[in-house]
């Protein structure tokens, strides 16, 4: 079934039967049988018109009105000179320089082609009689007069009338739309022809001017606080980052020690370290480029290409996996990374800013098809959110390969390598049950994760944001660094749990999984096949992208039942580590303001791309994340 492109009640232009001249109408419903759309102009006429009789509103650019009111004092078929520019054309004075000679040109062939109405012949084939005018438009109602002769065709007088001109059919009244016999005069063809020409000179004149309106436009739109905002980010990150690291290795980590004593700037920076966190990125990139796993396309990009991902991030999961347990048998001793873990997190630092810097140089010289749409033209704003959306070095995609290898598989080993420093620093033979359940709900994460790499394709970080210092930091450092954070703590400060009381925790974690997992599997199935008759039982709300909203199932329990499921199991890995201290839970408290802030960003994009659409899906749905609450 083919999917329609106009949302019940959107606001479009529709093109008034038989005429080049389009008008706002109102989408009052869509036949799909038919394929034909129920449109309502303002003045109350409803018409059925083909999608291909129906624009958006943002297809029309802004123009001045250069059209005079007809006075109702003339004589019946006397001829009336329509001033009114072509729905098409740009404003006076907006459109790019052209040569002089050429606008002369125009403007005299322009004129020439206006000294006669122009006027088309409608002959209805089934009208019942009304009186002696027919309303009809929004606001600018076109006068059709009467012949004398009745039987005769009418003629059509193109011109803007003011509002008092406007004669409202009377209730007794019955206008039945139907089939027109429409001839456009030869005066009406050339006039086509000139705009046309003129709009090829405006377009081949207006790539500078467009330019400027889209960087104005995203200067409004800076997220995080703008330039100041990002700036104390980029500076602050790190900063706070090696802040809970040292606070979390002391004795007694409580706020009432902060800061922590800090260790000299030399004391961070190890090259033997530098050089195994490149081999450790470099390793993982290898096996980001062995030719197994499907292949699969992206979303759409501006100029409608669609980039193609290789999906093996499970397979290289499981081959990490074997050569960290083969290092077992080669003696590698991985309790250096737990007493190195400040050194390692400097050079995860170290290597994410060099990254950065190289990815904003490059994009510099990168086409503007190709930068983000959260890019700015500020260095320091692009810096940060990315310039370029898709980064590649031939068919090696860096921000697609940075999401999910490196860090997340990074985290999972650190993680190992915590448990068995508890191991070694409170003597036991087995770790604690605390640390079993941390490793284990964030190793299903990590696997979870891996295994439908597939949903990354369509999440903000791909579709919208650049790569940039924002998640190269995030990815390469603030993943496996910072979401490792509960193993971390537990080995300096173990917490001996209770089998209830884990077994509490246990069944948390199961529900924040089994909401976040269906959620974003029931998301995932119906993008890839809306008519899937496993989902016939989910209402939608259609938009005018084409595209629907899921408004039932867990979509329309809340807006983001994935956020919702997110923050119980983030919750749940903190539990083991007790009550003694907040420190653990940092990460819950960090994460809840992420999501909140990314569904604020999902919210304004979402808003700005389905419009109406969307506040009739907020009406239904009317909790954010939290249901009652947010």
């Amino acid at each position: 079934m083919p999917s329609r492109k106009f949302a019940d009640g959107e606001v479009v232009r529709g093109r008034w039967p038989g005429s080049s001249l389009y008008y706002e109408v109102e989408v009052l419903s869509h036949d799909s049988n038919s394929q034909l759309y129920s449109v309502k102009y303002k003045d109350g006429t409803e018409l059925e018109l083909k999608e291909s009789d129906i624009k958006p509103l943002t297809s029309f650019r802004q123009r001045k009105s250069g059209s005079t009111s007809s006075s109702p004092s003339r004589r019946r078929g006397s001829r009336s000179r329509s001033r009114s520019r072509s729905p098409g054309r740009p404003p006076k004075g907006s459109r790019p320089s052209v040569s002089a000679s050429h606008q002369a040109d125009i403007k005299e062939a322009k004129k020439e082609a206006r000294k006669e109405m122009l006027e088309i012949k409608l002959t209805p084939l089934v009208l019942k009689p009304f009186g002696n005018s027919i309303s009809r438009y929004n606001g600018e109602p076109e006068h059709i007069e009467r012949n004398d002769v009745p039987h005769k065709n009418a003629q059509v007088q193109r011109g803007s009338f003011s509002s008092q001109e406007k004669f409202p059919l009377s209730q007794e009244s019955c206008y039945i739309p139907t089939q027109y016999s429409l001839h456009p005069r030869r005066e009406e063809v050339k006039l086509k022809e000139i705009d046309s020409k003129e709009e090829k000179i405006v377009t081949k004149g207006s790539t500078s001017l467009r330019t400027f309106e889209v960087t104005a436009t995203q200067q409004k739109d800076l997220e995080f606080g703008g330039v100041p905002g990002v700036f104390l980010i980029t500076l602050g990150l790190p900063a706070f980052l090696f802040l809970l690291l040292l606070m979390c290795k002391q004795e007694e980590p409580s706020l009432l020690n902060f800061p922590p004593p800090l260790p000299a700037l030399y004391d961070l920076w190890e090259t033997r370290i530098f050089g195994a966190y490149l081999l450790w990125f470099f390793l993982q990139a290898l096996l980001y480029l062995l030719p197994i796993g499907k292949v699969v396309e992206g979303t759409p990009l501006t100029d409608g290409r669609r980039l193609k991902y290789r999906l093996n991030g499970f397979y290289a999961f499981i081959l990490t996996s074997a050569l960290v347990g083969a290092s077992f048998f080669w003696d590698v001793e991985l309790y250096y990374v737990y007493s190195h873990f400040l050194q390692c997190a400097f050079a995860a630092t170290v290597f994410s800013v060099v990254l950065s810097v190289y990815l904003y140089a490059r994009a510099l010289k990168a086409p503007r098809d190709e930068l983000s749409p959260a890019s700015s033209g500020n260095a320091v704003y692009d810096f940060f959110i990315g310039r370029e959306l898709n980064p590649r070095i031939g068919t090696f995609d860096l921000k697609y390969f940075c999401e999910l290898r490196p860090g997340l598989i990074g985290w999972v080993v650190i993680n190992l390598v915590m448990l068995l420093a508890e191991m070694k620093l409170q003597d036991r033979t087995v770790p604690s049950l605390a640390m079993i359940l941390v490793n284990s709900f964030q190793l299903l994460y990590v696997v979870d994760a891996l295994w439908n790499e597939e949903a990354l394709l369509t999440t903000m970080d791909i579709i919208h944001d650049g790569f940039g210092f924002m998640l190269a930091f995030g990815d390469l450092v603030w993943v496996p660094f910072i979401y490792s954070f509960q193993a971390f703590y537990l080995v300096s400060h173990p917490n001996e749990l209770s089998w209830p009381m884990a077994s509490l925790i246990i069944a948390l974690k199961l529900c924040g999984f089994v909401i976040f997992r269906c959620a974003n599997s029931q998301k995932n199935a119906f993008r890839k096949n809306p008519t899937d008759p496993k989902l016939a039982h989910l209402k939608t709300i259609h938009t005018a992208t084409g595209k629907s909203l899921l408004v039932s199932g867990w979509w329309g329990f809340v807006r983001h039942p994935n956020y919702l499921g997110d923050l119980i199991m983030a919750l749940a890995w903190s539990l083991p580590c007790g009550f003694n201290h907040i420190l653990p839970y940092f990460y819950v408290i960090y994460f809840t303001i992420l999501l909140v802030h990314r569904e604020a960003r999902d919210e304004h994009h979402c808003r700005k791309k389905y419009g109406l659409a969307w506040e009739k899906y907020c009406q239904r749905v009317p909790y954010r994340i939290f249901p009652y609450i947010y």
